[in-house]
């Protein structure tokens, strides 16, 4: 008697029926994004620790003679010191900011996209918890700021990360790099040029 074989043709094989655009696309980039976001929230509350724990308010500490000096500065407004009658504001979209890269991070396939929107989450991670936890309370927490650099008002490692962030987006942005991993114009990057692009 002969047996039944079960072999199904080439083109029916699992593993010639995915989808080719699936197999060749970049990887997802959500735990890179969350990785540098959790590195820079780590340096930011560590170095704000040690600033409230070694600085005296008032009494500046020279780096770089004038130019450069750590100055503990309690903050109720944005980034560099921006819109300081708007503390409770700043907290809901600082929120938003958060919400708002998480979920599209967990579509992202840009390791650039990633890094720009890991040091943003990261950056807006920090300052939310300084609006959260610290005096004069909920919602209306003073951020620390404690790095002065010539006239540019006095910051932190968030409010860098966050400049950056948005500086690395734009520029992303600008030359056509795609979160997804793509160029406009340029169709699919593939995993070389995703490596060395975006």
């Amino acid at each position: 008697m002969v047996g039944v074989s079960d072999d199904r043709p080439p083109e029916e094989s699992p593993a010639n029926t995915a989808d080719p655009t699936t197999a060749s696309a970049p990887p997802q980039r959500l735990r890179a994004l969350l990785v540098l976001a959790a590195v820079v929230f780590g340096l930011d509350l560590l170095t704000k620790t040690l600033a409230v724990a070694k600085l005296t308010p008032g009494e500046p500490v020279s780096i770089v003679g004038d130019f450069a000096r750590l100055s503990l500065v309690r903050n109720p407004g944005a980034a560099f010191s921006m819109a300081t009658g708007m503390t409770w504001l700043l907290t809901l979209v600082a929120a938003a900011v958060v919400i708002g890269v998480v979920r599209i991070g967990r579509t992202l396939r840009s390791l650039w996209w990633a890094i720009g929107l890991g040091m943003v989450l990261g950056g807006a991670l920090g300052n939310l918890v300084d609006r959260l936890f610290r005096a004069p309370g909920p919602l209306q927490g003073h951020v620390v700021d404690f790095v002065a650099i010539g006239w540019w008002p006095v910051f932190n490692v968030a409010d860098s990360a966050i400049v950056c962030g948005a500086i690395l987006l734009v520029v992303l942005t600008v030359f056509g790099f795609e979160p997804n991993g793509t160029r406009v114009g340029h169709g699919k990057t593939g995993g070389a040029s995703e490596g060395s692009a975006a």
